[in-house]
Formats: structure tokens, C-alpha cells, sequence
């Protein structure tokens, strides 16, 4: 090969590096605002432990506007939150500590190209695909469109990058992580 295809190719490669690169850390920093946004919500039901959930709902439905009379849904919300105890709040502030400590897992080993990170968002986004197939087909809203194709994105991009190492493995007849 000459020095000019050599080079072509060598920047072709480091072309799709930088892609890959790329949108792997797009796809972490998801998964890093996920379990931020979890994170925080486990922490509004740590500061409502001792506190009077049925007048914090009420409190929330007065700013929203939301007249609980007329709405169904409302009065709903106010009916959990008078059937929520300390117990099920520090259970609730568990859970999401739990599910944040996953996602920074997760995000941490996609921004460090990790195959076994590659592996953990292609298993749990596509675990979660038939509740949000689900979701659409029982109300098809465009958040419920948009979080299924985002995440079929993402399933279908990791399954890919999958698929692509396990090739190269076959044809260089060697592991690579």
C-alpha cells in the first residue's frame, strides 16, 4: 500500500473512533442526567419525611392551578399522598439512590468505552422497550414516541457496536476491551 491510501485509512479509522467516541459519551450523559434527575427526586421524598405529604400535594396542585374537584386525576394524587408514610418514603429515597448508583455506573463505563457498558445499556434499554411500546400503543403522545425511538436509538447503535467488535474479533482472531 502506498503512503496515501495508508493515510487515508488511517484517518478513516480515526474518523469513526471519534464518532463512536462521541456518541458513546452522548449516550452517558444521559444516562448521567438520568440518574440525576432520580437522584434529586430521592431527595425531595427524604425532606418530606416527618412533613404532612397530603398538604405538600395540596400545596402543588394550588401553584399548578389544578383544581382537585375537577379533576379527577388530582384527586387521585391527593389520595396517595395521604396514604404515604416515612417508611415508604425512605423505601421510595432507596429505590432511587439504588437505580441513580446503576445509571452512574452505566454512564461512567460508556464514557470509557467499556464493552461491559456497551452490553449493560444494550440488556437494560431493551429491557425497557416493551413497557414503552406499551405506553405508545395505549396513548400515543409525542413524549412517549420520542423516549421509544431514543431509546430503540440507543439499543440498536449499542447491539450495532456489539455486532461490529465481535466481526473484527472473528477477522483478527484476538479480544479486544
Amino acid at each position: 500500500m502506498d503512503h496515501v491510501a495508508i493515510a487515508i485509512v488511517a484517518h478513516a479509522k480515526a474518523a469513526e473512533r471519534h464518532r463512536r467516541r462521541t456518541a458513546l459519551r452522548a449516550v452517558a450523559s444521559l444516562e448521567l442526567a438520568k440518574g440525576l434527575v432520580v437522584l434529586l427526586l430521592g431527595f425531595g421524598a427524604v425532606s418530606m419525611v416527618h412533613k404532612d405529604a397530603w398538604d405538600a400535594a395540596e400545596a402543588l396542585l394550588r401553584f399548578l392551578h389544578v383544581n382537585p374537584d375537577r379533576h379527577h386525576y388530582a384527586q387521585v394524587f391527593l389520595n396517595l399522598a395521604d396514604n404515604v408514610t416515612d417508611a415508604k418514603l425512605w423505601a421510595l429515597a432507596a429505590g432511587a439512590a439504588a437505580y441513580s448508583v446503576v445509571r452512574f455506573v452505566e454512564a461512567y463505563g460508556l464514557w470509557l468505552e467499556r464493552t461491559w457498558a456497551e452490553w449493560f445499556a444494550l440488556i437494560s434499554g431493551a429491557l425497557y422497550v416493551p413497557f414503552e411500546v406499551y405506553e405508545v400503543v395505549r396513548q400515543t403522545t409525542p413524549i412517549h414516541v420520542a423516549v421509544l425511538l431514543v431509546n430503540l436509538g440507543i439499543v440498536f447503535y449499542m447491539l450495532y457496536l456489539r455486532l461490529l467488535a465481535q466481526a473484527e474479533t472473528a477477522r483478527n482472531g484476538r479480544s479486544h476491551d
